[in-house]
């Protein structure tokens, strides 16, 4: 028999490393970011066009690279950060295994310039697929400028994979974040598509935090300290009131790296029983500092998956500290039996000294002196003719004209309307329609008993309805009396200006959408005036992650979102009348049998199953 098993081509075994290291855009982002924070940099700059697919350039001031340097760095396993197995256990660096530039060069067009400090010039190189196309000696300054161009123009099946330009430029934003919290004393500048998203000063933790996602970040910030043996756990937690209904703000950093735990997270998350509700999340930005020889990073080729040496320990320092943050802050709620809540001075009035009333009388008025057009209280108390009243009542003992109304049409709206049962059945079964535990609605059919989900069947209801709003441009607004301003980062201002137009059609009206600040002027006749800013926060987050889970257009994203946040509860109320208007809405739509997340939304129980309990 032959031999059937061969090497493979080096281009093509650093496109296969390429699939691990390299699977959008903000892959190369990380890479690239990391590479120029282990350089030494203080200034770093992220230039993007079309979300990464056109361009992705990181431009540092950090050591730079000598010609032969510039040249290996493109190597497979080539790097200066590790050289014997030994070191893995003692990593201080972002990158160390000697694959990014490569795996990068092999999927692109890579145009990197460089330069030491001790060399006048530097060197520039291009490569294209693996392969270098040229190489010279160039001007440029201290540092390094990578250009990754024409992201997997050699393998179209990976470019045809990519999500659409705003949910790619999402996920660069996720990356740029990540490290640019971690590293406070470097100076960020972000870029995209010419416009200038981020500008980041050195500054410290908390104003590196309040820079990134807007000025209302400063006062949801609890500080956490704790130095231990084992750990040393700094950062800041959000307060409880903050808390978001998905997974907002968090973030866990070990040794200066991002990181992903479940299991640490779950410790967070138990830190703030009885504070917040079960479905909430609380936001946090910590920072772990330990041993590098206790953690061990290589078990996952994006870096982000650790494994620690004593897991339990970490879990419950972490527990205990930020509970006694918490608490130290006054943040947890405290029982004093002694203490009288009559007795506090009101906010406003702390540190005021008592004023004594002063009552001023006019010693001049007389009660019983006639008035006259010559004093000064003729003004209140001139008299004033009842004289012509009769002529109130004129034209009231006359017939009214009838005609007048002869051609007065009433306009309403035709829609229509969907029914389960006949216009003969629907009193009948409005008496036999009610409600299970709150959470269902039950009612017979010709074949048995009929079970509706009440939250799911809602979902439905009005996920059909925002999204015919949506592509008809009829959604009705309610116009607020005085328009509500409310405060958004930079990302979720993005994201509000992506989806205006739908919003727009849906019923929402906006007078402005400036920097931080969005002023609210009309919303659907579903959203309570009270809760506007709840459903924009949970529509902002929520469509974030839908567009990220798969490929639906924006109207069904934001419909399955906006129905989500207004649906009918499990445990709310619903009177008969309600009851029946739900099962004969359900019905109406075109889709009633499952929920917008493709859950069931009834059960029809037939009369022959219900014999069988019985036998």
């Amino acid at each position: 028999m032959a031999d059937i098993i061969k090497l493979l081509p080096d281009h093509v075994a650093n496109q296969i490393a390429a699939g691990e290291v390299v699977q959008r855009p903000a892959s190369v982002v990380k890479e690239l970011l990391e590479n120029a924070i282990d350089a030494g940099s203080t200034s770093i700059k992220l230039i993007v066009k079309d979300s990464g697919k056109a361009l992705i350039q990181v431009v540092d001031n950090g050591v730079g690279m000598s010609e032969t340097d510039a040249r290996l760095s493109f190597e497979r396993h080539a790097t200066s950060k590790i050289s014997t197995a030994q070191d893995l256990f003692n990593l201080n660096t972002k990158g160390f295994r000697g694959e990014a530039l490569a795996s990068i060069a092999a999927i692109a067009h890579v145009d990197m310039q460089t330069r030491t400090e001790n060399n006048e010039v530097g060197t520039h190189i291009k490569i294209e697929g693996s392969k270098i196309v040229a190489q010279e000696a160039v001007a440029t300054p201290k540092g390094t400028s990578i250009a990754v161009k024409n992201l997997f123009f050699n393998i179209p099946a990976r470019r045809n994979f990519l999500k659409s330009n705003q949910v790619e430029l999402r996920h660069i934003t996720d990356e740029f974040h990540r490290v640019a919290l971690v590293h406070p004393d470097i100076e960020f500048h972000f870029y995209n598509n010419g416009s200038e998203i981020f500008n980041l000063p050195r500054a410290k933790h908390r104003q590196r935090i309040v820079h990134v996602f807007g000025s209302r970040m400063d006062e949801r910030l609890v500080p956490v300290t704790e130095e231990t043996e084992v750990v040393k756990v700094t950062g800041f937690i959000c307060k409880p009131e903050f808390a978001k209904k998905s997974r907002g703000e968090q973030f866990f950093f070990a040794n200066n790296r991002f990181i992903k735990s479940p299991y640490l997270h779950h410790a967070v998350v138990s830190a703030f029983e009885g504070l917040i509700k079960s479905d909430m999340y609380p936001g946090y930005f910590l920072f772990l500092d330990v041993d590098p020889s206790s953690i061990d990073i290589n078990i996952h080729p994006t870096k982000t998956e650790v494994k620690f040496d004593d897991e339990n320990t970490m879990y419950a320092i972490l527990r205990s500290t930020i509970k006694h943050s918490l608490g130290q802050f006054n943040v947890a709620p405290v029982l004093d039996f002694e203490h009288d809540p009559n007795m506090d001075t009101p906010y406003a009035f702390k540190g005021k000294e008592a004023v004594l009333p002063h009552v001023t009388v006019d010693s001049s008025f007389n009660p019983f002196q006639e008035t006259t057009e010559n004093t000064k209280h003729t003004d209140s108390y001139r008299k004033v003719s009842a004289k012509g009243w009769e002529n109130l009542y004129e034209g009231l003992d006359k017939e009214a004209d009838v005609e007048a109304f002869s051609s007065l049409i009433i306009e309403s709206e035709e829609q229509v309307q969907g029914s389960i049962y006949s216009e003969d059945e629907s009193q009948e079964h409005l008496a036999s329609t009610f409600q299970l535990r709150r959470k269902y609605v039950v009612s017979t059919v010709k074949s048995g008993m009929l079970v509706i989900h009440q939250n799911r069947a809602h979902e439905r209801i009005l996920f059909e309805k925002f999204l015919s709003e949506i592509t008809v441009k009829e959604g009705v607004s309610q116009q607020l009396l005085f328009p509500l301003e409310l405060s958004f980062n930079k990302q979720e201002l993005g994201i509000l200006k992506e989806i205006q137009e739908s919003l727009t059609n849906i019923g929402f009206a906006f007078e402005s959408l400036e920097e931080e600040t969005v002023k609210v002027t009309g919303v659907p006749l579903m959203v309570p005036e009270s809760g506007i800013g709840t459903v924009l926060d949970r529509l902002i987050s929520d469509y974030k992650e839908g567009f990220s889970e798969g490929s639906f257009s924006q109207a069904e994203v934001l419909s399955k979102a906006l129905s989500k946040n207004l649906a009918i509860k499990t445990g709310e109320h619903l009177d008969q009348e309600s009851q029946l208007a739900l099962v004969n809405n359900l019905f109406a739509c075109k889709e009633p049998t499952l929920s917008p997340s493709q859950k069931l939304t009834y059960t029809i129980i037939s009369e022959g199953d219900i014999d069988k309990k019985f036998n």
